[in-house]
């Protein structure tokens, strides 16, 4: 008989607990932990004994093994209050629950705890996400294991560190929600959204409102529609609102366009009234026309304009890096003339004008066409983006190939 260094929550819970006589006091019920330190304590052991449950002070407890089996005593019942925040119910709260594997970054489920016992006290410090945990708790895990030793097979194990999972769904509510959102805001959108998408919807909302305005409108963007539309149909309008406003107006009209009417114009209402504006021309095109995926945000100057004019303009605007693959062009009245290369920009003096060097054999496509016409467009000519006119050539944006190709890739999934 040894004193153990380690043991798994499922050894213990529910063992009769006994005093340093040997007398039968009554059966572990849960462990309490103290979520505060970096790896969590356990301080307080809730003991079933013949007059009732008693939450008794854990850090006196010896839990010794031999063949296998746990054995745990208790030397003195003494009261604690395991009382404030941070504290956390490891049958009730964390068994069971799901936590974030920050390495592989995804969801993963919470099937046993290993638990260390140091000179300093007793620690979580490993999650069992694996089968292994799963089959240890339900005590079958020896059995499997002779089984599969016949086909010179093991069962699979997944065992996370502590240090390496952050949690997400403990009953955390404000602060210590938005602590550990931090640490997931780390990773990077797509990651983020497919570990939301795992969650329940609770969880999924409680994450998705603890992050921040640009970091939400991020992730938003990734979301698998379903997702997107279930939390856009539960987040109050004004925090849809902030996070929409600050999206690309082709990407808000997309989004809004997948969820009931009703709520939409809700959210629309509470946006600022230009980024609203832009987003209610878009989203009066029909899904087929080109004016449905385009994007107003495009970056346009006047053949009068220097180039040294247009690099500070740049400098201090700052545009996102698919906006400028073309610089357009247009007169006093919003008609498209001409484009102009970054190359041709860089390359030039600062007193040049651009009318010098723009292009005016300009390809261009109508607000009104037909999306098909764009996959030929782009081929033929090899572009990157493709500017839109009305119908009196007046410029009102442009279409980006990598929106072509997520619409054509979105309608293929569709048939199939």
């Amino acid at each position: 008989m040894f004193t153990v260094s380690t043991f798994f929550f499922s050894s213990v819970i529910g063992k009769k607990v006994f005093s340093s006589d040997g007398k039968t006091l009554g059966r572990l019920k849960e462990l309490i932990a103290d979520s505060a330190v970096m790896r969590p304590k356990i301080v307080g052991a809730v003991v079933s004994f013949k007059d009732g449950q008693k939450t008794v002070d854990f850090s006196g407890f010896k839990i010794t093994v031999s063949k296998n089996r746990c054995h745990i005593v208790c030397p003195e019942v003494k009261p604690v209050s395991v009382d404030g925040d941070g504290m956390l119910s490891l049958f009730r709260q964390v068994l069971n629950a799901h936590v974030v594997d920050m390495n592989k970054k995804k969801l993963v489920p919470v099937n046993d705890l290993k638990i260390a016992v140091l000179s300093t006290g007793a620690y979580v410090v490993a999650v069992d996400a694996g089968l292994e945990g799963r089959l240890r708790r339900l005590h079958i895990l020896k059995p499997v294991r002779k089984l599969l030793k016949l086909f010179d097979a093991t069962v699979p194990r997944h065992m996370v560190l502590w240090d390496d999972i952050e949690t997400i769904n403990f009953g955390k509510t404000g602060t210590g929600l938005s602590k550990s959102v931090m640490k997931l805001s780390r990773l990077h959108p797509s990651d983020m959204a497919d570990i939301i998408e795992d969650m329940d919807h609770d969880a999924q909302l409680g994450v998705f409102s603890a992050l921040d305005t640009e970091r939400a409108a991020d992730v938003l963007e990734e979301l698998e529609t379903d997702t997107r539309e279930s939390l856009l149909e539960s987040l109050p309008p004004e925090k849809a609102a902030d996070v929409l406003e600050i999206m690309p107006a082709d990407e808000a009209a997309d989004i809004l366009d997948e969820i009931d009417e009703e709520k939409a114009e809700e959210i629309l209402k509470e946006m600022d009234s230009e980024a609203s504006g832009e987003v209610r021309e878009l989203m009066e095109y029909e899904d087929y026309e080109v004016g449905s995926l385009m994007t107003t945000d495009f970056i346009c100057f006047h053949d009068y304009d220097t180039v040294g004019f247009t690099l500070e303009t740049l400098r201090r605007e700052k545009p996102e890096s698919d906006t400028i693959y073309y610089l357009y062009i247009t007169s006093d009245k919003g008609e498209l003339i001409a484009t102009v290369s970054l190359r041709d920009i860089v390359i030039s003096e600062p007193e040049v004008k651009l009318g010098d060097i723009m292009n005016r054999d300009v390809v261009y496509v109508h607000d009104t066409d037909r999306i098909d016409s764009l996959n030929d467009i782009l081929a033929k000519y090899s572009l990157l983006a493709v500017p839109v006119v009305d119908a009196n050539k007046i410029l009102v944006g442009m279409v980006i190939i990598n929106d072509v190709m997520y619409n054509l890739l979105r309608s293929r999934r569709k048939r199939l």
